[in-house]
Formats: C-alpha cells, sequence, structure tokens
C-alpha cells in the first residue's frame, strides 16, 4: 500500500535550505504555489536561486521572495512588474539570467529528462548569445547550446491529488508545473482540490505520476 506523502506546509518547506535552486510553476503567478512563497517568508530561507517564467509584481507571486532580499539569482523569460530588479542587478544585490520562453522551457525539460543540453537558433546574434548562450555551427546553420536547468527543489501548483502524489492540472497551471515536476531534487505540490485516496482519480486524466512527487499540501481556500 502506497504511503500518503501528504505533509504540512511547514514540514515541506523545511527542506529547502539556504541557497536552493527553486523552480516556480506559474505563468504571471497563476499556476504559483503562492502558500510556500508565504511559508518560505516566514521560515527565512535566502540566498536562493529562483526559476520562474515570470517574477510578477512585489505583492505577488515570486516577486515577493525577490523584493523580500530572499532571492540571489533569478533565471526568467521576462521579469514582470519589478521595477526594482534594474536596481539591484546595478547594486550587485540580484544575478539576472534571461532566457527566451521557449528556451527556458526547454532547458528545464533537458534536466528532467537526462539530456545534455539543448542547441536553439533563437537569441543568436543577440545578447542572449552574448551573456548566457554558447554558439556552435552544425550542419552550416549556427545554434546556441545552454546547459540543462536543474533544481533542489521544484514548488508546483496543482488541482487535483490522491494522496500517493498522482497529480492533475487545470488550465493555465499547465504552463511550466509539468515540466517542472520532473526537473527537481525534491518536488512539492500545492492542491486547491482536497486530496483524495489513491485510486480515486481517472487515471486516463492524472498528468504527472505519483513517483515523481515527494510532497504533497494541501492548500487552505483564502
Amino acid at each position: 500500500m502506497s504511503k500518503s506523502k501528504v505533509v504540512s506546509l511547514h514540514e515541506a518547506v523545511s527542506h529547502i535550505k539556504d541557497g536552493d535552486v527553486i523552480h516556480f510553476g506559474g505563468f504571471y503567478a497563476i499556476g504559483t504555489a503562492d502558500d510556500v512563497i508565504d511559508e518560505i517568508l516566514r521560515q527565512g530561507q535566502k540566498d536562493l536561486t529562483v526559476v520562474n517564467n515570470d517574477g510578477n509584481t512585489p505583492t505577488v507571486g515570486v516577486g515577493r521572495l525577490i523584493a523580500a532580499g530572499r532571492v540571489k539569482k533569478f533565471i526568467c523569460s521576462w521579469c514582470g512588474l519589478l521595477p526594482m530588479i534594474p536596481e539591484m542587478v546595478d547594486k550587485g544585490e540580484l544575478e539576472l539570467e534571461l532566457n527566451p520562453q521557449g528556451t527556458l522551457a526547454e532547458r528545464i525539460r533537458a534536466a528532467g529528462f537526462g539530456l545534455g543540453g539543448i542547441l536553439t537558433p533563437t537569441g543568436v546574434g543577440t545578447m542572449v548569445e552574448q551573456k548566457w548562450g554558447q554558439r556552435v555551427t552544425l550542419n552550416g546553420k549556427d545554434w546556441l547550446y545552454h546547459t540543462p536547468l536543474r533544481a533542489n527543489v521544484s514548488v508546483l501548483e496543482a488541482y487535483q491529488a490522491d494522496e500517493a502524489g498522482n497529480l492533475i492540472f487545470h488550465a493555465t497551471q499547465n504552463n511550466f508545473n509539468q515540466v517542472m515536476a520532473y526537473a527537481g531534487d525534491y518536488v512539492i505540490a500545492s492542491v486547491i482540490q482536497p486530496i483524495v485516496k489513491k485510486g480515486e482519480l481517472n487515471p486516463d486524466y492524472i498528468q504527472v505520476q505519483a513517483p515523481i512527487v515527494d510532497a504533497l499540501v494541501q492548500k487552505e481556500v483564502k
């Protein structure tokens, strides 16, 4: 019989350590586990490297961690509505790495599926190449090579789950949450709907399988 993976929010977040690389699912904070962010702010983890599509705002999404000074490096496809980022970068308070959105997703996928990196023509001849990519030429065409992007912890938001850890996503939750599930050493899923017993989910709808997930948190409806 599978052991329940449902734990308290405090216990789940206690696996995050100072200096960790964390993947946060979400697109403009939709599909981002805000309860986990709340708990990180309470527990005090710092010097984090945060990977997310966008920063959102100083009061919403991972932007709250940046505004609170908990993040030393931010890897994203755009900065969101975070006017403090340029100033923080100029002062040396934050390292910023920008990736085209598809490149970001594929780097995460490469980490999750054991690939040695990705090749993409996107960004050739731009600041992406100058600062973060490595140009290679294959079959007469120029590409940028990017390394896989793995995390110590992947933080997901799911719509439904069973206690074994099978996950179902809804709508915009499907953005980065699925691919990030496979690219984290420890995977936390915050679940919106009541977590059910194993076998109560329709297996045809399960998008991330139980062995991938380490901890489930029942999200409180605010």
